[in-house]
């Protein structure tokens, strides 16, 4: 007797499953001669084999696995950012790039605080969900100071590490070795100062200026004692996080708090740290006033609990009005771009608004609760459109002339 697999339907059926299953499957089939001997075992003779090959695949409109896999390459490559060495005339800065170079814009271009690399600094805020209309339409460019970097090797003793004065001026081999001729700057805390002084000797490479937390001022004879007597009774960790952070954040040691503790404290480069603390409560004071200001349109950003509120509505003081606008965040601690990155994403697309750019983006938040005000030295209660709140309108690159504008936002 001789009996076919191939006419087995529960076999068939199975095997057609299979072909459903793979574009392209190819599958050998044996066919058996069933034989049995005088003692009646079944004797079992391999007759012939049988090579079946489905020429194209049964599933039409099947994604192909090479241009996925080159998707998902380019996705990472962008969330990941492509990481540099940049040589400059003072050392070598860790740069990390994200987006393509295009040109036809100017790039966004971040510098962190104290404490803080350009990750830990930046990354909750430019991987926000509406901050990716701004993002896919500009070029990121993160840079770090000198060994501040995640896994920077630490500094040998005795290391000179450079002024906050030298650090600014690192920062044109950045844009040349990126080919950019402009960028818009965020800075926060020392990086916004550094930002400063770069756009303050470079006017023409920078279109627009976000600055968190900005101090312009030295530290004065008091701030030095206060700060010596800190060192002696605080450590390093504890003194960078009464920096960072408003005392209500700390008395509460909520989650942002606890995390960056942990963070700083088990850093590998502490002693880079350090020394970029130092330099930073080293700095001298930024030369600000209505006839010597910056020549770019600039917001500033502070939250109404963090410890530089004052610092930061005194430079509001110092700035052209018709330039400036100045964003106090309500129920907002020292890092609003880690804990508010909501609200000051839409204050970042009024912004970039004001200076000609994404005309069109969309906005939906920051309209519910804002006040004006006509000076720095006083304001009122009002509301305005949309389209007022950063700028009159978004030609030419420059914000037209209007009052200094203050926003408080609490939605």
């Amino acid at each position: 007797m001789i009996v076919s697999l191939e006419e087995d339907s529960h076999f068939g059926s199975f095997f057609f499953k299979l072909q459903s299953l793979k574009g392209e499957l190819r599958e050998k089939k044996r066919c058996f001669v069933c034989s049995m001997d005088e003692r009646g075992v079944t004797m079992t003779t391999e007759m012939q084999e049988i090579a079946i090959t489905e020429e194209k695949p049964l599933l039409t409109g099947q994604a192909d696995p090479a241009k996925d896999a080159a998707e998902l390459a380019a996705r990472i490559l962008l969330d990941q950012g492509q990481e540099h060495s940049v040589e400059t005339p003072h050392g070598v800065l860790h740069v990390t790039l994200h987006g393509t170079r295009t040109t036809r814009r100017p790039a966004i271009l971040t510098f962190h605080d104290v404490g803080l690399d350009s990750k830990s600094c930046f990354s909750p805020l430019f991987k926000f969900e509406e901050m990716q209309e701004i993002v896919k339409n500009f070029t990121l460019i993160h840079i770090d100071a000198p060994g501040q970097e995640d896994g920077a090797a630490a500094y040998p003793a005795g290391y000179q590490y450079p002024s906050m004065e030298t650090i600014a001026e690192m920062i044109p081999a950045v844009l040349q070795f990126f080919n950019f001729r402009t960028v818009i700057g965020v800075g926060v805390g020392a990086g916004a100062y550094i930002l400063s002084k770069f756009t303050l000797a470079n006017p023409e490479s920078v279109e627009g200026l976000v600055l968190v937390n900005i101090d312009t001022n030295a530290r004065g004879w008091m701030d030095w004692a206060a700060q010596k007597l800190s060192s002696v009774t605080s450590s390093l960790t504890e003194q960078i996080l009464c920096h960072l952070f408003s005392q209500e954040e700390l008395s509460s040691n909520t989650d942002v708090v606890q995390f960056h503790r942990d963070r700083i404290s088990k850093a590998s480069n502490l002693i880079n740290m350090e020394l970029f603390w130092k330099t930073y409560n080293s700095r001298r004071d930024l030369t600000l006033d209505r006839n010597c200001t910056f020549k770019c349109p600039v917001m500033l950003v502070v939250g109404d609990q963090a410890p530089y509120e004052e610092a930061a509505v005194e430079c509001n003081s110092k700035l052209d009005p018709t330039t400036t606008s100045f964003l106090k965040m309500a129920d907002a601690g020292g890092l609003p771009q880690l804990t508010q990155p909501a609200k000051l994403t839409e204050a970042f697309k009024y912004f970039i608004q004001g200076m000609g750019y994404m005309a069109s983006s969309c906005m939906t938040r920051l309209s519910r609760s804002r006040t004006t005000s006509l000076s720095s030295s006083y304001s009122m209660d009002g509301s305005r459109s949309r389209s007022r709140t950063l700028s009159q309108g978004s030609q030419g690159g420059q914000m037209p002339p209007s009052p200094s504008q203050t926003m408080e936002v609490s939605c």
